[in-house]
């Protein structure tokens, strides 16, 4: 997925968040979205996956050369992040089976193979609620990169993970992100070094004339 984006720009009443980024996003690039905490990251990646509307310009979305409209790119994409919750009354394998009836399994990996990967086989008949912080953290990431999706957004994607989630993490990244184009939303740079290309956030602010 090939993204452009033209004066995108973001206000929340009379405080410009982001203003005027112009930058081409090509396919199968992954990016890192970078600035201090409360900086705009997160209100940044919610516009690029159209959670949260512009208040100026444009992003284009291109499937192969062929425009995606705005309203139908939800059916590309995948986000992780810490304010979104799962439901919490399924069981593992009913939150997996719920989930691929609406998104199509990468590489055609079957519901086992996927708890294999995520380490929770021993817990697929347990409610999401009974898993920790770290559990639930890790089933995030597996149901955003075993979707089939062209576009990725990850959002702090090691939040609750310990050194060796994030281990983790980066081979899910290297096994599964080749061909998608890929956004991470951080100020950690272990979740976003594998990123050639960085969007800072503070480049993009309004700067008020004395």
């Amino acid at each position: 997925m090939e993204l452009k984006l033209s004066q995108v720009s973001k206000r929340y009443q009379y405080d410009w968040i982001f203003k005027d980024i112009d930058l081409h996003i090509p396919s199968l690039s992954h990016w890192a979205i970078t600035g201090s905490n409360g900086s705009g990251k997160s209100t940044l990646l919610k516009c690029l996956s159209g959670v949260n509307p512009l208040t100026k310009g444009t992003i284009q979305y291109f499937d192969q050369e062929k425009e995606i409209k705005s309203e139908s790119i939800f059916n590309s994409i995948v986000i992780t992040a810490p304010y979104m919750e799962l439901p919490e009354e399924f069981t593992l394998i009913e939150l997996l089976q719920f989930h691929f009836k609406f998104k199509r399994p990468v590489d055609n990996l079957t519901l086992d193979e996927m708890m294999d990967i995520l380490y929770l086989k021993t817990h697929r008949n347990k409610t999401v609620s009974q898993f920790s912080s770290g559990m639930k953290q890790r089933l995030k990431l597996g149901l955003c990169f075993f979707s089939e999706s062209k576009l990725v957004f990850l959002d702090e994607p090691t939040s609750n993970l310990d050194k060796q989630g994030v281990d983790w993490y980066l081979q899910l990244v290297k096994q599964f992100s080749k061909n998608k184009t890929l956004f991470v939303c951080s100020n950690d740079p272990k979740e976003y070094g594998f990123c050639p290309n960085e969007i800072k956030i503070e480049d993009f602010k309004h700067k008020q004339k004395l």
